[in-house]
């Protein structure tokens, strides 16, 4: 008899068994509770704890590993990439044909590329075409930035015009320089000079070998001039404008303060346009062939062009792969040795 009475649902009258919604009614209605105390007590909403052993289950339910994610990207890399790679290191010492199988022949491949002048010669032309490439890309790159990073009302659209040759396809890009470069005096380039008067200097540009080779390498650097600008750019956006005003300040001119201030700060941005033009130039391959196909003989032959006619022109599919395994590894190591000289020389605002 002594006991607490049951909270009454809210608006109900009932047990509690309306609504779900309970309150204790301050005690025993004759024991002085009101029932405004009572409304603010059984407001409250019921929290129901889970139990100790659920509580526990959940907390050992075992989660998803995070890189389980990326299994899928990395089952579509191996099979593309890391299969085909180490199918070719193994085919560089054998004498595969294509099809059918193959026997073993040690470093042959490696000593028939030695001796081979057309592969040599075409080891000197890739060295000289990435030489012109890299130094010219990136003279031609950085003046544009300069250019366009200047306060002109035109700017944002030269961006865009000198950028726009870097989204078309190499190719495309190849068959419209061999238009430009037609030995008709009446069409492309020799056009032009006939024109403004330099009908002296009209030449066979793709068709004479003293010429094809830099002929490509002024497409390439055409092409991807664009690109070296955007990067300098981002770096020239990079540098604080305090430093220029504190140059200025101390009298220094322009030449002064790109010297000492902006050509400093832009090591960063050398650094990725050399190693990018680096690695285009040594591997260059599509604009070489659509445009000349490593001719006029051998004049503008490259080893990437070599080891494509090695591999679909003449079936020597394993010669082919012991040249692109010569031609990895001298890019690797390129790369890497120019990589560690640049970052050393690198500064920071």
């Amino acid at each position: 008899m002594n006991s607490r009475p049951e909270a009454r649902t809210l608006g109900t009258g009932g047990t509690g068994e309306g609504n779900g919604v309970t309150g204790d009614a301050g005690g025993d209605a004759s024991s002085g509770g009101t029932p405004a105390a009572g409304l603010t007590r059984a407001s409250e909403p019921v929290v129901k704890e889970a139990h100790p052993a659920r509580r526990f289950r959940l907390r050992r339910d075992p989660t998803v590993p995070p890189w389980l994610f990326v299994v899928p990207a990395l089952a579509v890399y191996a099979l593309v990439v890391l299969y085909p790679s180490a199918s070719g290191v193994v085919y560089a010492f054998t004498d595969w044909s294509g099809v059918g199988g193959f026997s073993f022949v040690g470093l042959d491949n490696f000593r028939t590329l030695l001796d081979d002048d057309r592969a040599l010669e075409s080891v000197s032309n890739t060295l000289l075409l990435t030489l012109a490439v890299v130094i010219v890309q990136n003279a031609i790159g950085l003046l544009l930035a300069l250019g366009v990073n200047a306060n002109i009302r035109s700017r944002s659209l030269l961006r865009v015009i000198f950028f726009a040759p870097a989204v078309v396809s190499p190719v495309m890009v190849a068959f419209l320089w061999k238009y430009v470069y037609n030995p008709d005096n009446g069409a492309g380039l020799n056009a032009i000079l006939g024109a403004v008067g330099l009908g002296g200097l009209r030449q066979d540009w793709l068709g004479n070998p003293s010429l094809a080779l830099w002929s490509v390498a002024a497409m390439v650097v055409w092409q991807y001039a664009g690109y070296s600008m955007v990067v300098f750019l981002a770096g020239l956006q990079g540098v604080p404008p305090e430093l220029h005003e504190a140059a200025t300040i101390d009298g220094a001119g322009i030449w002064q303060r790109f010297r000492y201030v902006t050509w400093p700060l832009l090591a960063p941005a050398l650094t990725i346009n050399l190693m990018l033009s680096t690695i285009g130039g040594l591997k260059l391959f599509d604009q070489v062939y659509a445009a000349t196909n490593g001719g006029p003989g051998t004049a503008s032959e490259t080893l990437s062009t070599v080891l494509y006619k090695q591999a679909f022109v003449f079936g020597k599919f394993g010669y082919s792969t012991a040249v692109a395994l010569v031609l990895a590894f001298f890019v690797a190591a390129v790369s890497l040795v120019q990589l560690r000289y640049l970052r050393a020389r690198e500064v920071t605002a």
